[in-house]
């Protein structure tokens, strides 16, 4: 029985982080900035684009590090 706790609080976890990113996708739109730094990486070739965010990137990653720090502290 205590498996079936533990696979439950998983799935829940899952669900949850799964909406999260789709409320991160529908909203991302909305924030201007998002994606245009300066420091973000993009070439408009003849034939191709090259786009990597890396700005965007680090900004998303602290932002996220410090949610779940504050998250993690007891």
């Amino acid at each position: 029985m205590n498996d079936l706790y533990g696979l439950g609080k998983i799935l829940l976890f899952i669900g949850l982080l799964t909406a999260g990113l789709g409320l991160v996708l529908l909203l991302a739109g909305k924030i201007p900035w998002l994606g245009r730094l300066p420091g973000d990486i993009y070439f408009r070739g003849e034939r191709f684009t090259f786009y990597f965010p890396l700005a965007t990137s680090l900004v998303i990653s602290v932002v996220l590090s410090l949610l779940l720090w504050f998250i993690g502290r007891k």
